[in-house]
């Protein structure tokens, strides 16, 4: 940049015009097509500084909120979105609060090494996986990404480079590299990328290893090249550097057919116990076989040996029952019927639902085997054509009942 004492130029920000005296020099930009004075660079410094100590102490603030959690007081944040799941809750609040004190830890001690508290979920489709990744961010205001692991692909094959998960989770922070580094990133439909082993509901491709190899890379926490835009990197691209090291990756699927694994595995070695009697493994339910899955077991379904090895802690969800799925309808902060009571609390319309219509809904939901998954496009069918009309009605309240086995909706002026 050049010094300009040219009477005829001006601030390109002020309209200030240079003097011969350097009261007021311009600097010139280097295309030489605008020209910045000294008082607007003392603003912008100023400005900048303000900046600085602001975003200083929004992240102190947020370090401060991360180092007051305890397991406790996250579960009883899970409890308020998530029905059931217990166990798994539990799991998942001691693994987040420990990455979180071990980040706090390193940043104190950068001397000391601490291996990272990254999660495998397991459980069938609708039983929450999802939903507990969303509130935990939700509750430790963190960037968040979530992918899905059967879009991903190796080097060479059409489809999103595995970097694209850590394109996502820069997004969310706004472009701010040192949040992003904090974040935590959901990989689901992680089972769908396993190569073939005693799992015989997927077939066999050759590059389900190559992504879970390409995984692997960013999870274990190493500095890592984030295209800037697209899904793919490019050599001469922009490239961002990010260390993974401080990122929560916590993976998920349904692992279908996972539990024969475990099956198989509890009756090798078992025999039968006098005439006619036998062990009755085959009687176990499907809760009970994916509660007692080892690492052995996700080997023998075909994840890959180091993968599993960055994936520390196994968390598995039950599936889910005809209670559980009514209270899921009713009972978490975000429940489906009290969002709907409020969207038609807007035509001044209340909402009411029976126990036999939500005992109803459950059991739809049930027979079509994706949990709660298909709850909310249940009740859209249901909802909809009433939706439709009542707007335009003179009607103050409607019931959602059972009549002769199906679905009614009952006016009340």
């Amino acid at each position: 940049m050049n010094k300009v004492n040219d009477k005829m130029q001006k601030c390109s920000f002020c309209g200030a015009m240079a003097s011969e005296s350097d009261d007021n020099v311009l600097i010139q930009s280097e295309n030489e097509n605008s020209f910045i004075c000294i008082d607007c660079i003392d603003t912008i410094s100023l400005k900048m500084q303000k900046f600085k100590k602001k975003k200083a102490a929004i992240m102190s603030k947020k370090n401060l909120e991360l180092s007051s959690l305890t397991p406790k007081r996250i579960k009883q944040f899970l409890d308020d979105y998530i029905i059931g799941q217990e166990e798994a809750k539990k799991i998942i609040s001691v693994a987040v609060y420990n990455h979180y004190k071990s980040i706090s830890i390193k940043e104190r001690d950068p001397e000391i090494e601490l291996e990272k508290s990254n999660i495998i979920m397991l459980g069938p489709s609708g039983c929450g996986k999802t939903a507990v990744v969303k509130a935990l961010s939700k509750m430790l205001n963190v960037p968040f990404a979530i992918a899905d692991a059967s879009t991903l692909t190796a080097a060479g094959y059409v489809g999103s480079d595995v970097e694209v998960v850590l394109q996502r989770l820069l997004s969310s922070a706004d472009n701010n590299v040192e949040e992003a580094q904090k974040g935590i990133v959901y990989i689901d439909e992680i089972d769908k990328i396993s190569r073939k082993g005693e799992n015989l509901s997927t077939t066999a491709d050759p590059g389900h290893e190559e992504v879970q190899q390409a995984l692997l890379k960013i999870i274990e926490g190493s500095i890592v090249d984030v295209p800037q835009k697209g899904n793919r990197k490019h050599p001469q691209g922009e490239n961002i550097k990010m260390d993974t090291s401080n990122i929560l990756f916590i993976v998920g699927g349904a692992f279908e057919g996972i539990e024969k694994i475990v099956a198989k595995r509890q009756k090798k070695g078992k025999t039968k116990i006098g005439f006619g009697s036998e062990l009755k493994d085959d009687e176990k339910t499907y809760n009970e076989l994916v509660n007692n899955v080892k690492v052995e077991d996700l080997k023998k379904f075909g994840m890959i040996p180091e993968l599993l090895g960055r994936l520390p802690i196994i968390c598995t969800m039950k599936e889910l029952d005809e209670n559980a799925l009514i209270k899921i309808l009713t009972e978490p902060k975000n429940a489906l019927i009290k969002q709907y009571k409020r969207l038609l609390q807007e035509d001044g319309v209340e909402l009411n639902v029976s126990d036999l219509a939500l005992k109803a809904i459950a059991n739809r939901a049930k027979e079509r085997k994706t949990g709660a998954r298909s709850l909310r496009s249940i009740l859209e069918e249901i909802l909809n054509p009433t939706m439709f009309d009542l707007p335009e009605k003179e009607v103050n309240q409607i019931t959602l009942d059972i009549n002769n086995n199906d679905f009614v909706v009952n006016y009340n002026k």
